[in-house]
């Protein structure tokens, strides 16, 4: 009989104390703290954004297009570190005593 009623208080405090510490810990934050993240922000899942940015690269693909000259009011540009004539919306490469369209993606 004192075994049984023992049994049964250490079940009914045990019970007691786990509501209380769920209690406490998980409404009033006494052991879980309010965590707080921002999009955009260093180490939060959402900042590959800038990561993606800084990562992109330019490609330079070359057709089979070629010119003798190029039109005019051509401007030299420099796209990740290749020397490209831009003329309107269209690029050209120098090959030789030629130029190439490329196309910039």
């Amino acid at each position: 009989m004192f075994k049984s009623r023992l049994k049964a208080g250490l079940i009914a405090s045990a019970a007691l104390f786990g509501g209380l510490v769920a209690e406490i810990g998980f409404d009033g934050g006494f052991l879980v703290s309010e965590a707080q993240a921002v999009v955009g922000r260093p180490a939060t899942a959402m900042s590959y954004a800038g990561v993606a940015r800084r990562t992109t690269r330019r490609t330079i693909y070359a057709t089979s297009v070629y010119r003798a000259t190029l039109p005019a009011g051509c401007t030299t540009v420099i796209i990740e570190g290749t020397t490209l004539h831009r003329c309107g919306a269209t690029y050209y490469q120098p090959s030789g005593s030629r130029y190439v369209v490329v196309q910039v993606q």
